[in-house]
This record gives structure tokens, C-alpha cells and sequence, in this order.
């Protein structure tokens, strides 16, 4: 197994199916290459400080250590998004939970092009929509700004 490392990569694996759990999220998607199964790991800022990430973060990998190949399938890329509540959820019942996904997501039809892309204007090279209104005056304050 190897590691998912390229943002790219894993905006490509948000666009196939998912599975939920309490302590996670799971993604997959099948590849066109004959590589090994690729796996990354993610924790978002809302889960608590980095300490609390890093420890979510040590738990899954763990997790996916301890699974038994058979459960993945070839050639697929996979993305564990953790919760917070894998910080007190039991390993055991979170390593269920995982081949569950994991199941789950093989029954799931494949979702076809006409899915959502999920591309920032930055990952897309277009301009951004004007959220705050042009000009001197602050939304909401009343007050100028100065024009630096």
C-alpha cells in the first residue's frame, strides 16, 4: 500500500463514493493504472488543535495497518477523513466500523461525470465571486476605508 501525498489526488477521490462512520469518513475511487492501493489520511482544523488532529490522524493509520488487505480493493485510491469522535471511540469497534465502510462502499454504484466537482476558483484558474460590495465604504460598518 502507498500513500496518497498530492491534493490532486485526493480532490479526485472526493468525487467518488463515500461511506459515513461516527469516527470517520470514508472515500474511494477506482483507478485506470495497475498500481498498489493508495491511501491518504485527513483531519480538518474544526477537530480540535493539532495535537488532538495528530493523535485522529495516528488512530487510522493504525486502523488500516491492522486490516486485512482482502477488505480493499486493487487498483483504488482511498481517503479517511476523521472526526472527533475517533479520539474516544473504541479501536475495536472503529476497526468494524472500517471494514463496514469499506463494504458499504463496494456496494455503492460508481458515480458517473455528471457528479459535482468539488474545485475551488484557485484549482480551476477562474476569478473568484466579489463576496463584500466595490468601493470605500466597509459592509455593515459605515465607516471609509482607506484606499491603500
Amino acid at each position: 500500500m502507498d500513500r496518497l501525498r498530492q491534493r490532486a489526488d485526493f480532490l479526485a477521490v472526493a468525487n467518488g463514493t463515500r461511506a459515513n462512520s461516527a469516527a470517520f469518513v470514508v472515500q474511494g475511487r477506482p483507478r485506470d493504472d495497475a498500481g498498489p492501493i493508495r491511501i491518504g489520511f485527513t483531519v480538518t482544523k474544526k477537530n480540535g488543535t493539532a495535537t488532538e488532529r495528530n493523535r485522529i490522524r495516528r488512530r487510522l493509520r493504525e486502523l488500516v495497518k491492522r486490516l486485512d488487505v482482502i477488505s480493499m480493493r486493487p487498483h483504488h485510491d482511498y481517503v479517511l477523513v476523521g472526526r472527533r469522535a475517533a479520539l474516544t471511540r473504541d479501536f475495536a469497534t472503529m476497526l468494524d466500523d472500517l471494514r463496514s465502510a469499506l463494504h458499504r462502499l463496494d456496494r455503492q454504484p460508481k458515480p458517473q461525470g455528471g457528479g459535482k466537482a468539488r474545485l475551488s476558483a484557485v484549482d480551476t484558474g477562474a476569478s473568484e465571486p466579489k463576496t463584500r460590495a466595490s468601493g470605500p465604504t466597509a459592509v455593515g460598518t459605515g465607516k471609509t476605508r482607506s484606499p491603500n
